[in-house]
């Protein structure tokens, strides 16, 4: 299956991914005044690649225009134009330039991205193996890969990717408004210290015989299984503490 682009050397060659997979073979260079016959990812082009352009994929193969984003309005787009032109989806970058970033595909992750919508994710596989950061675009944009692959259309493949970027808007809005809840920030600790306040108050008025049999219902500490360490003040006392330890290696204070 072709694979082609068009290089305008408008990166460094030792980082520019479509350098690479030309210099392993995996696609062909063309010249400005070359024409392609296989779907092109290009920002010029007037409908996004769907699963619609199969058979155009499968007979004449995927191309990329390599060039700058920072340097693509010097790119003559009119010489390269072609009715096959084609616009990329919404998809995330995971090149090591632009990684996380929206939009920002590389050479290798266009041609990929085609692959994978016009149902060939085999071919994009190919491509991105030659990287070792490659196995995760497929990854992270996995799901949005299915939801366009299932599509009929470019209308579709638009109408999905509307879709998504409602609900990564919803689920922001949320966020925020769960960061703006002062309830969220409520201080848990503060509360617990008020209620125990409020407990030793009710019970000022208990006699010391009381105080004495809430003790003997303390729940044990069962990671602790050796006997508390003596003070001089424990020493003093005229009433002896007795430190109990049964079977099971709870501790009692008598």
């Amino acid at each position: 299956m072709p694979v082609a682009m068009w290089d305008f050397k408008h990166c460094d060659p030792k980082r520019c991914s479509g350098v690479k997979l030309a210099r392993t073979g995996m696609l062909k260079t063309l010249k400005l005044t070359q024409r392609f016959r296989g779907i092109v990812a290009t920002p010029v082009g007037e409908k996004a690649v769907s699963p619609a352009d199969r058979k155009i994929v499968e007979m004449y193969g995927a191309a990329v225009v390599d060039c700058s984003w920072a340097r693509v309005d010097e790119v003559p787009f009119s010489k390269i134009r072609g009715p096959t032109d084609r616009l990329l989806p919404y998809l995330i970058a995971t090149n090591p330039v632009n990684y996380g970033r929206p939009w920002k595909l590389n050479c290798a992750e266009a041609l990929a991205a085609i692959f994978h919508i016009t149902g060939f994710p085999e071919h994009g596989e190919a491509l991105m193996a030659k990287f070792k950061w490659g196995h995760a675009f497929a990854e992270v944009n996995s799901e949005l890969l299915k939801r366009y692959a299932a599509c009929k259309d470019s209308t579709e493949v638009v109408s999905v990717q509307k879709e998504y970027l409602d609900e990564l808007a919803a689920e922001e809005k949320h966020r925020k408004e769960e960061l703006d809840d002062p309830l969220m920030f409520e201080n848990t600790n503060r509360r617990m210290n008020e209620d125990v306040d409020d407990s030793e108050d009710e019970d000022d008025d208990d006699s010391e015989e009381d105080d004495d049999d809430d003790d003997s219902e303390l729940v044990p500490n069962h990671n602790r299984s050796y006997d508390f360490p003596s003070s001089d003040e424990d020493e003093e006392d005229d009433n002896e503490v007795q430190v109990i330890q049964d079977k099971l290696g709870n501790t009692y204070i008598r």
